[in-house]
């Protein structure tokens, strides 16, 4: 029997998140690889006694790596379980390749990312019409580099809906990029943990958002949504189902 590694989008916290998909090939996995750090164990409750169980937590790519390399040549099922979609800082590129390259057949199962999550916790649609159309997924720079063009800085000349990954711990700092385009009065909000149990929500403004996040003792797991969908007063309907609108589906009663 040929082995594979199944790539499994966790989703944010929430057990229940976890797609039926995903629940599946965690039942049938032979292995279980989870990013302890980040995925809620209570997602791995579904698993066959008889599954081995590593945390990759505390183990770096080259052991996990080993495991997939040497588990997959006996046939077995590996479940590579990582937070949220496992498509949005996910690490699992350099283990694709890994993969490609050593003909070891792997499947990737979408997940729901944690910014939907911090979306729904907020009760906010992301693209209001005639206030923003367009999401900006990001992160500041830390260790890892970033293009220029791709700075915080620079992503705020479009006064777009933003979603900032991995950043609360440099609050002050991200901000102040934010600040170069956006209005101090903008709203923004920090979700930490999203549909967990110890959900926790920090609003504010650009102004006063990052000590009202430090008074929180927010310093990770954390999600920052910045735009004026968080706070967009009269909202324009969508065209979608305004009844003088006609698509394909309905005509609109100007049609009639």
């Amino acid at each position: 029997m040929e082995g594979k590694v199944i790539f499994i989008g966790a989703g944010p916290g929430d057990p229940e998140l976890l797609t039926v998909k995903g629940q599946n090939a965690l039942k049938n996995a032979d292995i279980i690889i989870y990013a302890g750090s980040l995925v809620n164990k209570e997602v791995l409750s579904v698993a066959k006694k008889t599954a081995e169980i590593y945390n990759s937590a505390s183990m770096n790519l080259d052991e996990i790596l080993e495991i997939m390399d040497k588990e997959t040549k006996e046939g077995k099922i590996i479940a590579r379980v990582h937070t949220g979609d496992p498509a949005i800082y996910g690490a699992i590129g350099e283990q694709i390749e890994f993969l490609r390259h050593n003909n070891i057949k792997f499947e990737i199962i979408p997940g729901v990312s944690s910014l939907f999550a911090t979306a729904a916790a907020l009760e906010s649609e992301l693209t209001l019409p005639e206030v923003s159309q367009t999401v900006i997924i990001t992160r500041p720079e830390g260790r890892t580099p970033k293009p220029e063009s791709e700075s915080i800085k620079e992503l705020a000349k479009h006064n777009a809906t933003m979603c900032i990954f991995l950043g609360i711990h440099m609050i002050e700092n991200v901000v102040s990029d934010l600040l170069t385009h956006y209005p101090k009065d903008t709203p923004v909000a920090v979700v930490k943990k999203a549909s967990w149990r110890d959900q926790m929500i920090v609003k504010g403004t650009l102004e006063d958002i990052a000590s009202r996040v430090k008074e929180a003792g927010i310093e990770k797991t954390a999600i920052i949504v910045v735009g004026n969908v968080l706070n967009p007063g009269d909202i324009t309907p969508s065209k979608l189902y305004d009844a003088e609108f006609t698509h394909e589906y309905r005509k609109g009663r100007q049609n009639k």
